[in-house]
């Protein structure tokens, strides 16, 4: 699978700010969060973590 697309991420990151109540300025972290989530999604990906595997 390849990378994620921003509009991917854009998307998840979205969903993600939105279940954790709309907070002010921390789009940065809800972008990684959703980043790393679709990354997971792929299991020969190289970032998962251990709780994934």
């Amino acid at each position: 699978m390849p990378e994620p697309s921003k509009e991917e991420i854009e998307a998840r990151a979205y969903q993600l700010w939105e279940q954790a109540g709309i907070p002010v300025g921390r789009e940065k972290e809800f972008w990684n969060l959703a980043e790393q989530e679709l990354r997971n999604e792929d299991k020969s990906s190289p970032v998962r973590t251990p709780d994934t595997l």
